[in-house]
């Protein structure tokens, strides 16, 4: 059984490779996608300027040079000219105008597809050499939390058409690899006995899905804020600087999105946090010890427990609320690298 083995931990790391690769050029494809857009709707709206300074100066009415200081303001929700046409994306999170013609995005998520594949045979190869599941180390850990990341992004797709995020969520599934094959190489071997548990399959596998939805929430929080202070800047009649944020929706909209999924979120979460707590009580006889990553796993409880009663009930909406629940998603990345890197504790026993 070894030779087989150490050959299904050879192609492990091999398609593990292979699968960050394909990660690079899809995100390249969607950060490529964003920029081609940018320059289009940059485009339509100095074509729109020009109609406009042009129907003004024939009508001999007014200055049509005012026209530029005029033009922001008569921008909807998604700040685009109201004469260029029905906005990239709307709220619903609906492509319209451009979406025919965005064959880049389409290679990009055509790439993830393929790269999600190689990365979900690296996982389950990982696995079946070391005979369990895979995730018992930092290396693991973050191989397969990289893979629900961008699995559970796919499936969204299916949804609603998420692309305009697809360069934040592939780059930080690029970015998780890296981490795990560069800082984090761990060889297959099998678990110490604390963790040959029935438990490590419910406990660490809610938590990696919690983690995912939780980086997916981050990717619209950030975008929501870019939004907010686009939406302020255009308001005030100053330049649209960051056209290609039009095909991504309202802030309005991308808050909702993101505290739906940080609820379901929370909800593994707390689930997690129980479930780590009966599973202490069989390996070490106690529920609860202030462990290092027991009170960094309850402080991230805490934090987004606060984050979802201050938007329900406390009317924190807007930049605070995405401050906050970045504040949530640092405490996670956190508790995932800082805590078990550099804190001492019974959980160090996992390795890195």
């Amino acid at each position: 059984m070894a030779p087989i083995n150490e050959t299904l931990g050879t192609y492990s790391q091999l398609f593990m490779l292979l699968a960050a690769m394909v990660y690079m050029v899809a995100f390249i494809c969607f950060a490529l996608d964003l920029a081609k857009t940018n320059k289009t709707i940059a485009a339509l709206d100095a074509k729109a300027l020009e109609e406009d300074q042009r129907v003004l100066a024939s009508a001999g009415g007014q200055n049509a040079a005012a026209i530029g200081t005029v033009t922001p303001a008569r921008r909807g929700n998604s700040g685009r000219a109201d004469n260029v046409g029905e906005d990239v994306v709307n709220d619903e999170m609906t492509y319209t105008a451009l979406s025919p013609k965005r064959g880049i995005a389409k290679i990009a998520v055509v790439l993830t597809w393929l790269a999600v594949a190689l990365h979900g045979f690296a996982v389950v190869s990982r696995s079946l050499a070391a005979h369990r599941v895979p995730w018992g180390n930092m290396y693991e850990f973050l191989t397969t939390g990289a893979f629900v990341v961008a699995l559970v992004y796919l499936v969204a797709l299916f949804f609603k058409d998420l692309r305009f995020v697809g360069s934040f969520i592939i780059g930080l599934v690029t970015l998780m690899l890296c981490a795990a094959t560069i800082g984090f190489p761990t060889p297959v071997g099998h678990l110490v006995p604390a963790l040959q548990s029935p438990w490590i399959v419910i406990h660490v596998s809610i938590a990696v899905l919690a983690s995912a939805l939780f980086s997916i929430s981050f990717a619209m929080n950030v975008l929501q804020l870019l939004q907010h202070s686009r939406m302020n800047r255009l308001a005030e009649g100053k330049e649209d600087k960051l056209p290609f944020m039009r095909l991504v929706p309202g802030a309005g909209a991308l808050e909702n999105f993101a505290y739906r999924i940080n609820t379901i979120a929370f909800v593994m979460w707390t689930f997690t946090v129980m479930a780590g707590a009966i599973w202490a009580e069989a390996a070490w006889g106690r529920y609860w010890g202030w462990d290092p990553k027991e009170v960094w796993s309850f402080v991230i409880w805490v934090v987004y427990a606060g984050y979802l009663h201050a938007r329900a009930t406390g009317g924190w909406t807007g930049p605070r609320s995405a401050w906050l629940s970045i504040i949530g998603y640092g405490c996670v990345i956190f508790n995932f690298t800082i805590v078990n890197i550099y804190f001492n504790g019974l959980h160090s026993y996992a390795g890195v």
